[in-house]
């Protein structure tokens, strides 16, 4: 009798699946009401009762293509990040990212890294304008039309160019668009995370009701009016429009804590008295108009004093009783009410961005335009909504990158405030206009732009550090590199099938399966796409491990989720290897199917959490 062969757990090919994901969230809320891996809609009715709204006129907001939206968003991504360390700057030690490629896919592709890992997100999406979309999303075959459209699959000439709309939907393309990008990225930040996006007029209604569908109304949080020009705008026939928004909003508005950003240095010279609560200076309480109730207040020498005060009457008495209000009598003889103000954790910012520093400078609009930037963002602004987002040791995502302004006023932020904060960027190599001066200098892409744009501001950091002690108290050293990858077809052979009811070409298309890898895959490139679909962050440590003769094996430890692998390509594993791993049963270990006989791999699988291409 045959002995019955060990089961063995696969690595995954593709990205999470959102949709078996949301089912099994459901699953744990109301087992009764999946059933076989389907929703059985008529139990989850009963279950939820009164709380089902099925009226014929119900609040909804919908657009022609939701559907295939929605579907686009269920479909995992196949593809694979490659690394390209000689684009890199400081690859092996770097937490930052700039990722090239279609941002759905890569979106897909980082869920299970970094779900719930992101604090903030800002993105610039393109400003509708019905002609100059470059996702032509296909929610049969994503990544076939991106690769095809990057020129890394022959396309006839079809190479990626901004795609006139023509279907006569002009917000429905734009929404649905947004739509799965949105989605994923909200599952990406953590609990007590936000997001800003920046839009103009044509789009920011149906942004808002977007933002309400996936992140929920009651998670918005404002939106914020910029100056972008002065002087006569001439986007409009009828007005000189001088403005566009961001608008903000939060993953979970109630884990979210206040967003200061630090005061400006002349205004907190005013703070110049301090007691055991911190700096504070001394702030009149009489007021013009306020929304407490008008109380009297007796001064010293008995006199009542009528006003609108900036605070309540029960407030006044106890800020009196800790001496953080005060009654003094002025030159004039006359008396003042006083309280401390508080420098506190800084400021708020102001809904109406109207200083001049928040919009481009000439010098960022002669330069970028250059490039093909119309809008650049301001580094003022990135840097004033990065210090209201953010720790000091957080991440930003921004999956519209365009020119990098995300990336430039962090690494400056961190350079000023002594912050270690990472990114991760994320743009689609769409090419320049041929007529821009950055293709004279071998810039053939946006993406291209960003990555030089990173490496400018990195250089410009280290010559201002040249020569002057790091007087900063750091918990980690100044982060100045960037990791580079590039999003590619897996390394797994796709499964394509036969056209017709052939067994002979059927026994032939199975035959290539015998290696599930394509030709010409390379070891490095393998071990991170098989890294990334087990869960492990793109900073994750690579390295070769020393010590065994026989096969080359690799480990692959993330620092910032506390687990490691280790995994090996060979064809065969030898077992003076299997020995020499010394593996314990909650150690992950990959490799080969085909590298280990039936034997090995129940041995393998009783010691360790074993797992196999």
């Amino acid at each position: 009798m045959s002995k019955k062969k060990p089961d063995k757990k696969r690595v995954e090919h593709t990205s999470a699946d959102l949709l078996l994901e949301s089912i099994a969230r459901l699953r744990e809320l109301f087992p009764q009401a999946v059933t076989e891996g389907k929703i059985d809609f008529a139990k989850l009715r009963e279950t939820l009762g009164d709380e089902v709204d099925d009226r014929p006129e119900r609040y909804s907001f919908s657009w022609a293509g939701k559907r295939d939206a929605i579907r686009l968003l269920q479909v995992p991504s196949r593809a694979t990040l490659v690394p390209a360390p000689k684009e890199s700057i400081n690859f092996d030690e770097t937490q930052n990212l700039f990722i090239e490629g279609e941002n759905l896919e890569v979106l897909k592709l980082l869920y299970k890294s970094y779900a719930g890992g992101v604090k903030m997100i800002y993105i610039d999406p393109p400003y509708n304008t019905g002609n100059d979309f470059i996702y032509p999303d296909d929610f049969r075959d994503p990544l076939d039309t991106y690769l095809k459209l990057t020129g890394q699959k022959d396309a006839e000439g079809n190479l990626l160019t901004s795609i006139p709309e023509k279907s006569g939907r002009y917000h429905s393309t734009w929404l649905s668009m947004m739509y799965p990008r949105l989605f994923v990225a909200r599952q990406l930040l953590a609990e007590e995370g936000l997001i800003f996006v920046s839009i103009d007029d044509r789009e920011i209604a149906p942004l808002r009701l977007l933002m309400n569908e996936v992140f929920g109304e009651e998670n918005f949080l404002a939106v914020f009016a910029r100056r972008t020009k002065s002087g006569g705008g001439s986007a409009s026939d009828f007005f000189a429009i001088e403005h566009d928004y961001v608008m903000a909003f939060a993953r979970a508005k109630e884990s979210l804590a206040p967003l200061f950003v630090p005061h400006d240095e002349d205004y907190a010279k005013r703070f110049s008295e301090e007691d055991k609560e911190g700096r504070f200076y001394w702030d009149t309480m009489a007021r013009s108009s306020t929304a407490t109730k008008p109380y009297a207040i007796i001064a010293p020498d008995g006199t009542r004093l009528k006003g609108h005060w900036f605070r309540g009457e029960e407030r006044f008495k106890q800020d009196l009783k800790k001496g953080d209000v005060r009654i003094v009598k002025k030159e004039d003889g006359s008396w003042s009410v006083q309280f401390k103000q508080r420098m506190g954790q800084g400021r708020k910012l102001r809904s109406l961005m109207y200083e001049n520093e928040f919009k481009s400078s000439q010098a960022e609009l002669d330069e970028f335009s250059l490039y093909g930037f119309q809008h650049p963002k301001p580094v003022f602004l990135l840097k004033a909504l990065i210090q209201a987002g953010t720790g000091k040791g957080d991440l930003v995502l921004d999956f519209f990158a365009g020119s990098c302004t995300t990336a430039d006023s962090l690494l400056l932020l961190n350079r000023e405030d002594g912050g270690s904060r990472s990114f991760i960027m994320v743009q689609i190599p769409e090419p320049i206009p041929d007529a821009s001066s950055g293709r004279k200098g071998g810039l053939l892409t946006i993406a291209d732009v960003g990555k030089e744009r990173v490496r400018r501001a990195i250089r410009a950091l280290k010559d201002e550090a040249k020569g002057k002690l790091d007087l900063k108290d750091r918990e980690t050293p100044e982060d100045l590199g960037f990791k580079v990858f590039k999003l590619a077809e897996s390394n797994y052979r796709p499964w394509k099938g036969v056209e017709k009811n052939d067994g002979v070409a059927y026994a032939k298309t199975m035959e290539l399966f015998t290696d599930p890898l394509v030709p010409g895959w390379k070891p490095v490139n393998m071990v991170y796409e098989v890294a990334l679909k087990e869960g492990y962050r793109l900073t994750s440590k690579v390295e070769k491990v020393e010590g065994f003769k026989d096969n080359t094996v690799y480990r692959v430890t993330d620092a910032d989720k506390g687990q490691s692998l280790r995994i090996s390509l060979d064809d065969r594993l030898k077992a003076t290897t299997v020995k020499a791993l010394v593996l314990k049963k909650d150690d992950l270990f990959i490799c080969r199917d085909s590298a280990l006989s039936d034997e090995q791999a129940a041995n393998l699988a009783l010691q360790c959490n074993l797992k196999t291409i």
